[in-house]
């Protein structure tokens, strides 16, 4: 749930009349019969840029969490299967979980920026006085709005993924008889462990993008109010809002389907992401160490 469009409310002014309020490209009505009528209409009214709004904070922060977080879970599920087995499912669960949970408290404060950046249309200017305007407001920490839902949808999200991938991976090696699979193997089980792991973690992610929407929003400028006075309904409450609340609210006023809004676009998503990043990495992982051996061969025959 990273592209957001909200309908335009009308609001009643002081002198009693409803005023329309003119949309901007973040509130204008958003009718959507599915996901490829959303990337339609989003290419038509914004322009097919905007289909990739928020890339520069996505690389900053995805490049260094996923070479950090694959670091640490490789490291820290050897040591685990040392210590309880190396059948056992619960040394990639608790690898999965620790390094999912180091990683998303060291990137949280770039994820916000990226959701920020996908939900308005904002330069680099608004950015940084949204962000400016909130520390001043709520502090530092309001960095990590947002921290709660994404930690309680990235590390079940790990748990479930390694666990899966895991249990695929050392079953296809019984099954195959063979020391290790090779990429379309990797590729295979990433995408469905990812796919898996995506729909049972969406509703956390539907909270955690509501969220983090809200960075800097009470002050925009770029929202024109007939009388300031007034505040926009139910920013100055969600602002604030914990997780719970915003699930009993979205349930509330939208139902439970509202809490898999973005089924579709996500696991498109996650599934090629983790296939592509799981089947690189276990390649390039196999590629080295067999350098490697072919490193300390060469050495002792001189």
């Amino acid at each position: 749930m990273d592209h957001l469009c909200r309908v335009c409310e009308e609001r009643v002014t002081t002198n009693g009349f409803k005023n329309a309020q003119k949309c901007e490209w973040f509130n204008r009505p958003g009718h959507f019969t599915g996901t490829f009528d959303a990337v339609i209409k989003i290419t038509r009214n914004e322009g097919i840029r905007s289909l990739w709004s928020g890339l520069s904070p996505t690389m900053l922060s995805a490049v260094p969490a996923t070479v950090f977080y694959f670091t640490l879970y490789d490291n820290l599920h050897n040591i685990l299967r040392e210590r309880i087995g190396n059948k056992s499912f619960f040394a990639p669960l608790l690898a999965g979980s620790l390094a999912r949970a180091s990683s998303v408290t060291i990137v949280s404060p770039l994820e916000l920026i990226r959701t920020k950046m996908q939900s308005e249309k904002l330069s680099y200017f608004e950015l940084i006085s949204a962000i400016s305007r909130t520390i001043r407001s709520d502090g530092y920490s309001a960095l990590w709005r947002g921290w709660t839902a994404t930690m309680l949808r990235d590390i079940p999200f790990s748990a479930i993924y390694w666990t899966c991938y895991e249990t695929f991976k050392q079953q296809s090696l019984l099954f195959l008889n063979v020391e290790r699979i090779n990429f379309t193997y990797s590729f295979l089980f990433g995408s469905l462990s990812g796919a898996i792991a995506s729909i049972i973690t969406l509703p956390f992610d539907v909270v955690k993008t509501h969220q983090q929407i809200t960075l800097g929003q009470l002050n925009n400028k770029k929202i024109n109010f007939e009388n300031e006075r007034i505040s926009p309904p139910s920013l100055t409450t969600t602002n604030k809002k914990g997780v719970f609340p915003i699930f009993k609210e979205l349930i509330k006023t939208k139902g439970i389907k509202s809490l898999f809004t973005g089924l579709v676009p996500r696991v498109a998503r996650v599934a090629p992401a983790c296939a592509i990043m799981i089947g690189s990495y276990e390649h390039f992982k196999t590629f080295f160490a067999d350098k490697n051996k072919e490193n300390i061969v060469m050495e002792r025959i001189k």
